[in-house]
């Protein structure tokens, strides 16, 4: 017979005038897997920051074990056994896996005998969950995958029986998400208890037992996973029939109008990451790329946006060659010539967290009419096009004033898109479009994808997720070690020959 292990009960939250959660009761058993799920701006990650001690609530009641406790801090719910892993990462890049699981837990300076026993401890929990994580290795030289394996040590090094995820595999490639699932599904036979937020009905019905669901800062819904579906979850979660394919017309492809040649790029440590790239993009067509993080896309990425420079090859766009080894592209050329990219990584390339969401969504443009106009800014303009274009794609709040870092990750992923998109560009870069993105926004973005490709646009689309692939491209290349070693038209192809793909079987 289950019990709870952890209960809310009428929890509220405001955020000024913004109510994030609303008499909200939740109880989460011992020893379960148990999903939370809802659209971006639900209220998910407040709660659960609620739970973890990052916010407190203004009202309501949070019990563990059958306790009443009172959390004020984050070391308040690791002291009642609650440890979270956040959507972005908390930890020192340039420590080593050791110092980072210890650090702010250490108590006093560790030095011998007292570091000795830390790391044989930690050894121990790497052994008993097959972490297989180098605990002298530097956090800047892992792979995301193992970033967030390093997370979830932490918390189990300071005896979390409650571990929380937030959008654990927003940033992980398929096989990072399968070896994630494994470590979970061994925590849970371990007897740990997992809360699991995220947006994605694949990941719940795979790995859940029990189903929570918000919408608008309030729970509409708790279920046994095996009694429902991904659809009757997704209305539930929108209050609406979703969409859950892509439905698309054949392209009308028109003449290239966007070319590389022999490129290649190197990354940050002079490593080539792009080797000798050629390919074509029509106008009124989706080229996407599929390949497992870390293969050359987002270099590939970079370089085509201008904002990383090209070792060798060249670059064309409407016939014109814009650039080659000696002749950098240049980002405000690019855009004034009509080229829009939407980059990977949101938090770094794509925004300013610190700025308010209107100075977000006119970045690129905002010595443009009417934004400016003698390099003057016309805030009347921009606070009516804000208002404007955050209710068009449906950012949560709608608050143009409010700092960008206050939004969700879905909704700060909408500003980009809005930004980008709205400007109706002829060549868009668009990179990891749906990261961290609820379902119905999901929705929205790729008909507005299909949308651009149907008025001519030319589209480069990057994405690990390989369903998202498949669903709107209309031709797939595969990106291997930096090289492509694939083509092939959407048309009858199956993910394990993509996969393949990927893995770099080629069947030469």
């Amino acid at each position: 017979m289950v019990s709870p292990i952890l209960e809310l009960i009428n929890i509220n939250k405001s955020f000024g005038h913004v109510q994030a959660n609303k008499n909200i009761n939740l109880t989460i058993n011992k020893g379960t897997i148990h999903g939370i799920i809802g659209e971006n701006g639900a209220g998910k990650s407040t709660l659960m920051s609620i739970v973890f001690g990052l916010y407190q609530a203004n009202s309501g009641t949070i019990k563990v074990n059958g306790n009443e406790i009172n959390l004020k801090s984050p070391k308040d719910s690791i002291i009642n056994g609650i440890g979270m892993v956040h959507q972005h990462f908390m930890l020192v890049e340039n420590f080593t896996v050791l110092e980072n699981v210890i650090l702010g837990f250490e108590g006093e300076t560790v030095f011998g005998e007292k570091l000795k026993k830390a790391k044989q401890d930690l050894q121990k929990l790497c052994e008993i969950y097959n972490f297989n994580i180098d605990l002298d290795a530097t956090i800047s030289d892992l792979s995301v995958g193992f970033r967030q394996r390093v997370e979830i040590l932490k918390s189990l090094y300071r005896g979390a029986e409650i571990l929380i995820l937030d959008e654990p595999t927003g940033v992980l490639t398929p096989q990072e998400v399968d070896e994630l699932f494994t470590i979970l599904r061994s925590l849970r036979e371990e007897g740990k208890t997992i809360v699991l937020i995220t947006h994605k009905l694949i990941e719940i019905m795979d790995l859940t037992s029990e189903v929570s669901v918000m919408r608008q800062g309030e729970m509409v819904g708790h279920t046994k996973t095996q009694d429902t579906d991904k659809e009757k979850l997704a209305e539930m979660m929108v209050g609406r029939n979703v969409l859950l394919r892509v439905d698309k017309s054949e392209s009308k492809k028109g003449e290239i109008v966007f070319k590389v040649s022999n490129l290649t790029v190197k990354d940050d440590l002079d490593v080539m990451r792009v080797k000798n790239v050629n390919l074509e993009i029509h106008s009124g067509e989706i080229l996407g790329i599929a390949g497992v993080t870390g293969n050359g896309q987002t270099e590939l990425l970079e370089a085509l946006s201008g904002i990383r420079n090209v070792e060798g090859g060249s670059v064309e766009l409407f016939g014109e060659k814009i650039s080659d080894k000696d002749n950098f592209l240049n980002p405000r050329m690019l855009k004034e010539k009509g080229l829009a990219h939407v980059p990977e990584d949101r938090q770094r390339m794509g925004l300013v967290t610190d700025f308010k969401a209107s100075e977000n969504l006119i970045f690129g443009y905002h010595d443009q009419e009417p934004f400016s106009k003698s390099s003057i800014l016309n805030h009347k303009k921009i606070s009516e096009y804000s208002n404007k274009i955050m209710k068009e794609y449906d950012v949560r709040p709608n608050s143009p004033d409010l700092v960008t870092s206050n939004f969700s990750g879905g909704n700060q992923q909408k500003i980009i898109l809005s930004r980008e998109l709205n400007e109706n560009p002829k060549v868009l870069l668009v990179g990891q479009p749906t990261r961290g993105v609820d379902i119905g926004a999901i929705e929205f973005i790729h008909q507005r994808l299909i949308h651009m490709r149907d008025r001519g646009a030319a589209i480069l689309l990057a994405s690990v997720e390989l369903d998202e692939v498949l669903s709107l491209s209309d031709r797939i290349i595969v990106m291997f070690d930096g090289k492509i070693v694939g083509e092939k038209n959407n048309k009858n192809i199956t993910d394990r020959e993509l996969g393949l793909l990927m893995a770099g079987v080629t069947g030469e």
